[in-house]
């Protein structure tokens, strides 16, 4: 491991990414809180306001895979759909093996200029999560409880709240609803025998409800589907805690742009079209095993600048204050003092540990234990 590699694994440099992260974006939901009496006055400006402070947050995890960790990222696409990336609304299909996957979408949206208005169907626990579920839940995010008799209603409600938002967006959506493993794999598959669904090899059976109200809810302001399978070479897997190690990787995406009016509106129809989607996906995955890489063209968005600026304008703002805390505590002498630190930093190791056990896929959810019964 060379110098570099050596620092960038240290806790003291995890410690100050995770400071700036959590003092900035406590700072950000605050003015998002103070935003609010605007939504009666004027919607939109509250809307753009609001993205730009939900950027702040957001592009401070995508700095971490771009600049930090150097991660790269190949796009595979058709070069005459290229040009409208980051033009439209979209939304985006991804598949969902990787603890970083959501990660590689917000990176995706990053690079077409798309990141700080793009949109997500989240779990509601995630909510009440501060820092990201809050800065969300002023974004609009689109929010479900993964009982479709419960959430039918206000996910609708949601989505339809979208049809006038006066910025360009990504909606990303993992129609599988969790993370890919293999006892979930064996649990869907037998769900899909029991449908008499043909088998996949690499991915989870989609769920079709939400994507076919999503896709009913945004007809005519969605402009297409962009049908994305993310993959890694030389079969790496990798996760938020090699990111924040340094760890460089490289990420491959095949991108599909579908038009929207491609996708049936009758939600029986709609079904089938998602599951033969990925039929589709399940066959390019397996020709990424056997080759190596996608079909298509590829090439190379270009990283922007702002992810790190904003970076460095938080860390400037805030790091001076905080080392001039732990100065004046170790140079008092004190065993009180000295103590109160390390519990500090003990607090503060476990909850940048269990930040990144939120994105671990034994921790996605509860899928093949209480809820993995088959449905009818």
């Amino acid at each position: 491991m060379d110098l570099t590699g050596f620092l960038k694994s240290q806790f003291l440099c995890h410690l100050v990414f995770c400071y700036v992260f959590i003092a900035s974006g406590l700072i950000i939901n605050a003015i998002q809180l103070c935003t609010l009496p605007l939504w009666p006055i004027n919607k939109q400006l509250f809307r753009k306001i609001n993205c730009r402070l939900s950027y702040c947050i957001s592009s401070q995890l995508v700095m971490l895979l771009e600049w930090w960790s150097g991660t790269e990222c190949t796009l595979y696409t058709d070069p005459q759909d290229y040009p409208r990336y980051g033009k439209e609304n979209a939304i985006v299909v991804l598949n969902h093996k990787f603890e970083i996957d959501f990660l590689c979408g917000w990176t995706l949206a990053e690079r077409f200029g798309v990141l700080s208005s793009s949109k997500v169907l989240a779990k509601k626990e995630l909510a009440y999560l501060p820092i990201i579920g809050w800065m969300w839940y002023f974004l609009e995010m689109v929010f479900c409880k993964r009982k479709w008799e419960e959430d039918r209603k206000t996910v609708l409600n949601s989505l339809l709240n979208l049809r006038d938002y006066p910025e360009k967006f990504f909606f990303l959506i993992h129609c599988e609803g969790t993370r890919f493993t293999e006892v979930k794999h064996q649990i869907s598959m037998q769900v899909a025998k029991t449908k008499g669904l043909p088998g996949l090899k690499h991915h989870l059976l989609p769920r079709t409800k939400g994507f076919a109200v999503t896709v009913r809810s945004l007809r005519n302001v969605v402009s297409a589907v962009y049908d994305c399978t993310l993959n890694f070479r030389d079969h790496e897997n990798p996760t938020l805690l090699g990111i924040l190690n340094g760890k460089k990787y490289h990420s491959d995406f095949y991108v599909r742009r579908i038009p929207l009016e491609d996708v049936p509106e009758d939600e029986e129809q709609c079904a089938a079209w998602l599951h033969k989607l990925y039929q589709e996906k399940d066959a390019f995955q397996e020709e990424y095993y056997q080759k190596g890489v996608f079909p298509e063209t590829p090439m190379v968005p270009p990283r922007r600048p702002w992810t790190l600026l904003n970076w460095l304008f938080w860390a400037s703002l805030l790091l001076y204050p905080f080392f001039r805390f732990l100065i004046n505590m170790v140079s008092s002498g004190s065993s009180l003092t000295l103590a109160t630190l390390v519990l500090i930093f003990f607090v503060a190791s476990v909850g940048m540990r269990w930040m990144i056990g939120v994105t671990e896929i034994d921790k996605g959810s509860a899928y093949g234990h209480g809820d993995s019964k088959p449905r009818p």
